[in-house]
């Protein structure tokens, strides 16, 4: 075989299977904005003929000799076809220890579930959705036992999220959090200082929350002629390629700030994407290197920018003059206290920035112990209940505020949860050498953010899949992930604002 050949090759089946993840990314984008209730069985079936293309084009002899062929010939590839062989080769060997039907069937289950869950919440009824749930574990049980693991069955699933992560590393990191988070929560109930939220649950408009948010968002650099803001029952981006990626958030008429944060959030998603490298474009290596260094960026935006003293100065105005009855009493202080108040809460993504990841926490805990056999689905509400009692001191009042919040076990996305506490952790980490070339406060003030948004392609966005989660974080900030960033910064933070 010529070596050209064989690059040309590889390239058509990584633009065959973009364009079958694509059409799959449509399916699940109008299933998630506006397609109608009935449509799940159809959908569901296409879904499942979709997977069934993915995988033959993936697990095949012909591709698996291509893939042995440019491995024997590295030393004659670029950079970029050399990483997307690799990814290639990761894929296959992931992919060819599952059994093709099960793939199909599962993407059938999938889909049902997603639907049924949506269902549930809206009813507030976990039972409808327990027997959905129960089929998804099953299979991701199946596809362990089909792929193997290390030490610990969940490895298998961390894994697909962030490359090498591990119980035994998660453990540690969460330990290191809970040591550091627990007491400043514990110090700030005794804290005299007591910050009034209550404008914020006044009546918003959701026409004028719209506009504000699409403000916002081009502000923060997300380019509109290359994507779309939508709503849907759960806030979620989803990026066909980088000239196409699409957010949405959950508008509350009595309640001005989750669907504002939850739209910087998704921001930060979008923005990652739209800057991917264009020589990535199209291609296996044209996203984000994992969802660890996709959550950075998105509680970046949310956090680190979006709960800035700097930036709710020149954010305060905006929303002032777009909401002025509401806000005629209300200081740039007081929005800016307003955004940081820690209280025990019962959602994860209204949740404050101090003790978000204690919500992860849980989440990691009933993950673990669902992939060990120690818990049945008929058993997660008592669970959940009571990990939130230990852990926030609440218990939720129903299941749509409780086990039913989050729409990732109904995707099968067993594994993803600890990607957002990595996240801060990331996020924190950058912030710490970015704010050693830039007059970060002084641009935030300004709504200037073009310096950091140069910044984050350069070191971050730009690559795409080419560097790993690791190379991206020692490549940018000069050592491997450290949480003492995360934890010295909200112990800075929430010190000042409760004068601890």
């Amino acid at each position: 075989m010529d070596i050209n050949k064989a690059i040309k090759q590889l390239n058509d089946i990584d633009y065959k299977l973009h364009a079958i993840n694509h059409a799959g990314a449509l399916i699940h984008w109008d299933a998630s904005t506006g397609a109608p209730k009935n449509s799940v069985e159809g959908r569901a079936k296409t879904l499942s003929i979709l997977a069934g293309e993915a995988y033959k084009t993936i697990v095949n002899d012909e591709f698996n000799e291509l893939l042995t062929y440019l491995e024997n010939h590295k030393s004659e590839l670029d950079y970029v076809t050399m990483r997307k062989a690799e990814e290639f080769r990761d894929e296959y060997d992931r992919t060819a220890k599952l059994p093709q039907q099960l793939v199909i069937d599962y993407t059938e289950v999938q889909a049902k579930a997603s639907a049924a869950w949506e269902d549930a919440k809206l009813n507030n009824d976990f039972s409808t959705f327990a027997p959905h749930l129960e089929k998804v574990i099953e299979f991701n049980k199946k596809f362990i036992e089909y792929r193997g693991y290390k030490k610990h069955p969940y490895n298998t699933l961390l894994d697909d999220y962030e490359k090498g992560l591990t119980t035994d590393i998660l453990d540690e990191f969460f330990s290191q959090l809970k040591n550091s988070i627990v007491p400043l929560v514990s110090k700030i109930k005794e804290s005299k200082v007591e910050i009034d939220d209550s404008f914020i649950k006044k009546n918003y408009p959701i026409g004028k929350q719209k506009e504000l948010n699409k403000s916002i968002l081009e502000q923060l650099g997300f380019n509109m002629d290359s994507g779309i803001m939508a709503e849907s029952e759960h806030p979620f981006t989803t990026n066909f390629d980088r000239n196409d990626v699409r957010i949405t958030t959950h508008y509350f008429e009595n309640n001005l700030l989750p669907a504002l944060f939850s739209t910087i959030h998704e921001g930060g998603h979008a923005i990652y994407e739209q800057n991917i490298g264009e020589e990535l474009n199209f291609s296996t290596l044209g996203t984000g290197t994992s969802m660890g260094i996709h959550e950075s960026q998105s509680r970046f935006f949310e956090n680190v920018i979006g709960r800035s003293k700097p930036f709710i100065e020149f954010l305060y105005p905006i929303v002032k003059e777009t909401f002025p009855d509401n806000l005629k009493d209300v200081s740039c202080e007081d929005m800016y206290l307003a955004a940081n108040k820690t209280e025990e809460s019962l959602i994860r993504t209204d949740s404050d920035e101090l003790t978000y990841s204690l919500h992860i926490m849980i989440r990691y805990e009933i993950e673990k112990l669902l992939f060990e056999n120690k818990v049945l689905v008929k058993d997660l509400p008592e669970l959940w209940n009571k990990k939130y009692e230990e852990y926030m001191g609440i218990v939720p009042p129903n299941d749509a505020e409780g086990i039913l919040q989050d729409v990732h076990w109904s995707e099968g996305l067993f594994g993803y949860f600890p990607s957002y506490a990595l996240g801060n952790a990331y996020a924190s980490q950058l912030t710490h050498t970015m704010k050693k070339s830039i007059d970060f406060d002084d641009d935030l003030k300004n709504g200037n953010l073009a310096n950091i948004r140069n910044w984050l392609r350069d070191n971050v966005h730009k690559y795409g899949r080419l560097l790993t989660p690791s190379q991206i974080i020692e490549k940018a900030t000069g050592e491997s992930l450290n949480a003492k960033y995360y934890t010295d910064y909200l112990e800075e933070k929430y010190s000042k604002i409760y004068e601890l």
